[in-house]
């Protein structure tokens, strides 16, 4: 499990995806989802070392490389 401590070291999710830690959010609520139907769940936010497309992960799947 990562936490803000380690925000900007290398990480690797659950799909063995590698990227660059940059925040976590505690209470993250998708705003693809309609209002009503919105949850918050705990996010991190990971993207690759060279640039390009972030994506996010569950932090308590995410660990540091």
């Amino acid at each position: 499990m990562v936490t803000r401590a380690d925000i900007g070291a290398r990480c690797q999710d659950e799909y063995g995806r590698l990227g660059i830690l940059r925040d976590i959010d505690p209470a993250w609520e998708n705003p693809a989802d309609p209002p009503g139907d919105r949850r918050t769940v705990p996010v991190a936010f990971l993207g690759p070392e060279s640039g390009g497309r972030e994506w996010h992960a569950n932090p308590a799947k995410v660990r540091r490389a």
